[in-house]
Order: structure tokens, then C-alpha cells, then sequence
């Protein structure tokens, strides 16, 4: 199997810099997925108004959980394509890659119907504020017709990363973040269509990056992962694969996101302006999450392609050394983040009242994320040896169901922020020595 310019060999070279070399441009690409909603918040949280930007922010952990679904489904395909890719088996790739974009296509249009359907519920389970229901709604439906095109790309972008090529899935993510702020400024500052300019923003630039991610996919001539449209068909085999991964890792992240909306629903109880902090502060604590969890899908790849290959002592080095890195990255960007809490959240909201919210929030929960790094990390490598049912049982008892626990016991007794933040670090801490065990 010959190699296209981009793709990476996690079997051969340097180790660092072949993780680096995975992890960069899966770190840049979902910086830039990102600002799909940052600029929506950016926008509508200067120019419309506090009401808005809560009505946007809580929507947050509802597309968080529907996101977290399909890139579950997804990272199975990752593992089995870039396990067969390390093995030099190109008909299995094949296999797997029309596998794993026809399921893309019923897994969207399914998410489409139900999403829509479900939205006004989703946000009256939040207990989501009377003032911000209405917009949120709007905000979230749009999203939700938009849903084909962003598990196509996801998927695609998954088929990519398995064979090492995460540098196009970058460009495009570009094109697609331009795309959406031009279009912000046009449709919602220009066109004055406030919040539903914001979701039309997003929805377009999703279908612009699915459209760039399969045009790619077809065009790669000559390789086992190239899609060709009328060999798109289920095959049973390819799909009890992808599905015995990707099923468990999806449900992993959905009880995740369900533990969420239910810190969202607290938070959600403390009224619009510490709702507007929270999703200010979401914002700015994306920076995070996109480090964990580019790294983390960097060394789920470069597992799997090296325990393809039969090399395990490259392996458990790869591992251990993308935990160093990981911990002094986020000892630098908490630093960071909390001697600048003030003028980052001012990029989105400029209330004092609001700011102050946000500031407190940031002081309390940011020094905590160094308690975090071994949870991604460990699981991204269990995963990528195609063990996906321990890190998905270790994360539903450690994290969701322990912080389900605590909403419901110790946030009654004590209803503060504090309170509520606390379960954030406890979680992680937990799950993190219950990996490490494991």
C-alpha cells in the first residue's frame, strides 16, 4: 500500500514525531471545527444579547451528546480501517471504508428525523430558561437538518485519520470555518436574522466540509480507502466490526453528555447570567477539550496501526509518551487560562455581572484539568487496541455515574457553583485510577 502525501506510518520512524505528526492537524482541525459555534456565540453574545447567547450556550451539551454518538460509531471505523492499514491488508480497508460511509448516511438522515422531533423536549428537560426556550429551540432544529452532511464528514474525516491523514481534514476544516464566519457577519449582523442566522452559519459550513471530505475520498485514485459511490453497500462482517467497537465507545459518550445536560439543568437553575457565563466559559474551556481529545484520537490511531503490525513495545512507549506531553500542555494552559480569565471571557460577553460569574467559574475549574490527562490518554490507547468495552464501563461508573450521583445527593444540600464544579475533578480522578488499575 503506497502512502499519499499526508498520510503517516505510525509503525516506522521517530515515535514522537510520528504522534505529532498525527496530533497537530487533528489538533488545528477541530480548533477550527470549533469556531462553528464560537463564532455563532462570539456573534450573537456581542450583537444580540445576553438572551441569545444563553439560548445558543444551552444547546451546547445536546449537540455535544448527538455529536459524541456518531464520533463513537466513527471511531470504531478508525480502529478496524487503521488496524488493517498497519497489516497492509488493502481489501479489508476497502471493505470497511463503504461500510462505514453508507452507515454515515442512515445514521444522519435517522439523527435528522429524531433530533428535530426531540428538540423542544431535550431543552425542557434542561429546565431551560422561558426567556432563551424559544431561540434555543430554532437554534438546535436548524442544527439538527443539517445533520447528514456533519456525520458524512465526521465519518470521512475517521476513514482519513485511520491511514494517518489528518493534514486535509485540517484544509477543509479551514475553508469550512471561513465559510461560517463570513457568513455570520453576513446573516446575522448584515441580514439581522440573529439566532436563526447563526444556525443557517453553521449548517452551510457543515455542508461544505462534507462535500470537500468526499470529493477527497474519491479522488484518491489508486488507494484502498478510496470511495467509490456505487460500491457503497453494508456488509455484515465490516459492520459487526465497526459496531462491536464504535457501539460501546458511542455510548461512552453519551452517558457522558447525558451527566452534562444534567449539570446543564443545575446551572441552567441559577438564572440567564450565570447561563451566559457558563456558555462563555465553555468557549474558552474548548481549549482544552480539543488538546485531550485530538491526542487522544492521535494515539488511538497510532495504537492501532502499530498493534496491527504486531509491535507492542512501540506501542506502550507511544503511550507513555503522549501522557508526558499531554501533562505539561495542560499545566501551561491552565496558567494560562487563570491569569487571563477576565479578558478572554470579555471576548464573548461584556455585562459585569456576567463576567464576574464567568471569572469565578474559571478560578474554581481550571486548575483541575491536570486530574483529566489520563483519562483520554488511557482510553484512547484501550480503544485502539480494539478494547472498547472496559474504557466505556470504567467511564459510565467513574464519570457519569458517579457525577449522576452527586447532582442528585450532594447539589441538593449544598446548591452553589462550587458544589456543582466539584464533581468535575472528583470523576476524573476517580476514573483516572480506575484505568490505571484496569
Amino acid at each position: 500500500m503506497r502512502l499519499t502525501d499526508g498520510a503517516v506510518d505510525a509503525t516506522e520512524g521517530v515515535i514522537w514525531q510520528r504522534l505529532l505528526a498525527l496530533f497537530f492537524p487533528l489538533w488545528f482541525g477541530t480548533l477550527f471545527q470549533q469556531l462553528y459555534n464560537t463564532v455563532d456565540t462570539i456573534v450573537v453574545g456581542r450583537f444580540v444579547g445576553k438572551q441569545a447567547l444563553a439560548a445558543v450556550g444551552c444547546t451546547a451539551t445536546v449537540i455535544s451528546l448527538t455529536v459524541g454518538i456518531f464520533a463513537g460509531i466513527a471511531s470504531g471505523a478508525v480502529v478496524i480501517i487503521a488496524r488493517y492499514f498497519g497489516a497492509k491488508r488493502d481489501d479489508f480497508v476497502r471493505t470497511e471504508v463503504h461500510t462505514a460511509m453508507l452507515l454515515s448516511l442512515i445514521i444522519g438522515a435517522a439523527f435528522t428525523v429524531l433530533g428535530y422531533a426531540a428538540a423542544p423536549a431535550l431543552l425542557r428537560l434542561m429546565d431551560t430558561t422561558p426567556d432563551t426556550i424559544s431561540d434555543a429551540t430554532l437554534y438546535l432544529r436548524v442544527y439538527f437538518l443539517g445533520m447528514i452532511p456533519n456525520v458524512v464528514y465526521n465519518m470521512g474525516t475517521g476513514v482519513l485519520r485511520a491511514v494517518g491523514d489528518t493534514k486535509r481534514p485540517l484544509y477543509f476544516l479551514i475553508a469550512a470555518s471561513v465559510c461560517n464566519i463570513l457568513l455570520d457577519l453576513l446573516l446575522v449582523l448584515g441580514l439581522d436574522m440573529q439566532v436563526l442566522g447563526a444556525a443557517l452559519a453553521t449548517v452551510i459550513s457543515q455542508c461544505l466540509a462534507a462535500v470537500l471530505v468526499v470529493a477527497c475520498l474519491i479522488r484518491a485514485k489508486g488507494e484502498a480507502y478510496q470511495l467509490m459511490p456505487r460500491k457503497l453497500r453494508i456488509n455484515r462482517a465490516s459492520l459487526k466490526h465497526i459496531l462491536g467497537l464504535g457501539v460501546p465507545a458511542a455510548l461512552q459518550s453519551m452517558t457522558y453528555s447525558c451527566s452534562n445536560i444534567l449539570i446543564q439543568a443545575v446551572i441552567n437553575s441559577f438564572g440567564t447570567d450565570t447561563v451566559a457565563a457558563w456558555s462563555a466559559y465553555s468557549k474558552i474551556d474548548v481549549l482544552f477539550w480539543l488538546f485531550m481529545n485530538s491526542m487522544g484520537l492521535a494515539v488511538t490511531t497510532f495504537v492501532s496501526q502499530n498493534y496491527g503490525a504486531g509491535k507492542f513495545e512501540r506501542l506502550k512507549e507511544g503511550v507513555r509518551l503522549s501522557a508526558k506531553l499531554s501533562m505539561g500542555f495542560t499545566v501551561g494552559l491552565s496558567l494560562f487560562m487563570v491569569l487571563l480569565a477576565r479578558p478572554l471571557l470579555g471576548i464573548f460577553i461584556t455585562e459585569a455581572g456576567v463576567l464576574d460569574i464567568g471569572v469565578e467559574i474559571m478560578r474554581l475549574l481550571v486548575p483541575c484539568y491536570i486530574t483529566y490527562v489520563l483519562v483520554e490518554i488511557l482510553a484512547g490507547a484501550v480503544r485502539g487496541a480494539g478494547k472498547a468495552l472496559i474504557p466505556t464501563l470504567i467511564t459510565v461508573f467513574g464519570v457519569c455515574g458517579l457525577r449522576v450521583l452527586w447532582v442528585f445527593t450532594a447539589v441538593p444540600a449544598h446548591c452553589t457553583m462550587l458544589t456543582v464544579i466539584a464533581s468535575y475533578p472528583l470523576t476524573w480522578v476517580v476514573t483516572s485510577l480506575a484505568l490505571i488499575v484496569s
